[in-house]
């Protein structure tokens, strides 16, 4: 790929340098569904899907490439299916644990440097907020908060203030597509080059923010609801926009449930201030209940932390302790699988 074409640069080149030797193309998945990839190289676009060997050594939905992903892929300038061989080092993934009871990560999107959490302004759940920035804190991407439509919301500088206290070193944006307001400060993350994405529950505004960006109509959108103002799911998959600024963008679907996949590292960013607290209480292992000294409950006592943020930041401990119990389980069960595939490999050689 060209410098700069869908986000390729030297670091990128260099990653690849292993595959070019191959005779392999450098590539960028744009969709996906139902495990067909629409991948952008430098001829153009193609359809592709994953080669046998990759598939049969992956141990989970990681493994697989997602919308954002660099690829490798052979055939793309020749057919109309491509094969994906390699998925290049992601710089950042943005996860979430998959839906149902299956304990597997859903990457839903990847080499993201910003991430837009669009919370629409006259809906705004501050506990939401809170738990989109755990996992934007744990991609790797820089957060930004977009409160949109905010021509429908009566106290927009109230609820600046509410969304920045929970946010403490995160850009909070008030924006409306609608009255053309608040748009311009959004312009300065998509540089060229940069890649986007954005994230929110169903009928946010993400695709209206896009089709701004975009100045077309590239993603259908609906009207609000008139008996409650809220928007509608319109958006159902995953997609890479090019944008005119050569800025890139991914918009995602609606999300209903946003469930935590290792984000350790993201609870300490996005409740920085309860973590910071909790190691002035009197007690190492305070539970920030009842013990005598909790700097937390301290706190809250003075008004400084809400009690709600506190209950929040204890679901979000104990919704991550369950996962990890799960997870470990799913890492001795995949290493017994990934053996077992050793072993018929090395038996059928064995036989050859």
């Amino acid at each position: 790929m060209r410098q700069a074409q869908y986000g390729w640069n030297s670091a990128w080149e260099s990653k690849f340098a292993v595959y070019a030797d191959q005779d392999m193309i450098a590539a960028r998945v744009l969709s996906e569904a139902q495990g067909l990839y629409r991948v952008a190289f430098e001829e153009g676009e193609c359809f592709a899907e994953v080669s046998g060997r990759l598939r049969h050594g992956a141990l989970g939905r990681e493994d697989y490439p997602a919308v954002g992903d660099f690829v490798a892929i052979s055939g793309g300038n020749q057919y109309d299916h491509a094969v994906i061989h390699a998925i290049l080092e992601r710089s950042s993934c943005l996860r979430r644990k998959a839906a149902g009871n299956v304990q597997d990560a859903q990457v839903i999107a990847a080499n993201v440097d910003v991430l837009f959490l669009v919370n629409a302004a006259n809906d705004v759940n501050i506990r939401r907020i809170e738990r989109y920035l755990i996992v934007a804190w744990e991609s790797g991407a820089i957060p930004v908060i977009v409160l949109s439509k905010a021509d429908l919301a009566n106290d927009v500088e109230r609820l600046l203030a509410d969304v920045e206290n929970v946010a403490p070193g995160v850009a909070v944006h008030a924006v409306s597509v609608a009255q053309q307001v608040g748009l311009e400060p959004l312009n300065d993350y998509l540089k060229s080059g940069v890649t986007a994405s954005l994230i929110g529950s169903s009928g946010a505004g993400k695709s209206t923010l896009v089709n701004h960006w975009m100045n077309a109509d590239v993603q259908h959108v609906q009207a609000v609801r008139e008996e409650d103002g809220r928007g509608r799911h319109t958006t159902t998959q995953r997609t890479l926009f090019a944008l005119p600024t050569n800025a890139f963008v991914i918009d995602t679907p609606g999300m209903r449930e946003l469930q935590l996949w290792d984000s350790d590292e993201g609870v300490e960013d996005a409740f920085g201030d309860l973590e910071t607290m909790a190691k002035t209480c009197a007690f190492r292992d305070c539970s920030h209940v009842s013990e005598p000294g909790c700097a937390i409950q301290q706190a809250i006592a003075n008004g400084d932390v809400s009690a709600a943020r506190f209950l929040n930041y204890r679901k979000m401990l104990r919704e991550l302790a369950y996962v990890a119990r799960k997870e470990d389980r799913q890492a001795q069960a995949q290493e017994r699988e990934k053996w077992k595939k050793i072993t018929k490999s090395a038996r059928q050689k064995v036989r050859w």
